[in-house]
């Protein structure tokens, strides 16, 4: 026996997307994660005693 390639059921997976021009929400995610980031600097500031209260 040898173990052969099966072809995906549903070739056009994707291709809907990919035609009608809809587009990635990647703003929002940099910006969820440039405030994310921020943060993380935030703590690591009080955290070494960079910043004091």
């Amino acid at each position: 026996m040898t173990a052969q390639a099966k072809k995906p059921a549903n070739q056009k997976v994707g291709a809907e997307v990919a035609q009608s021009g809809a587009k990635a929400p990647f703003p929002f995610r940099t910006a969820i994660s440039l405030f994310l980031l921020a943060g993380n600097f935030l703590i690591a500031a009080f955290y070494f005693h960079l910043i004091n209260i």
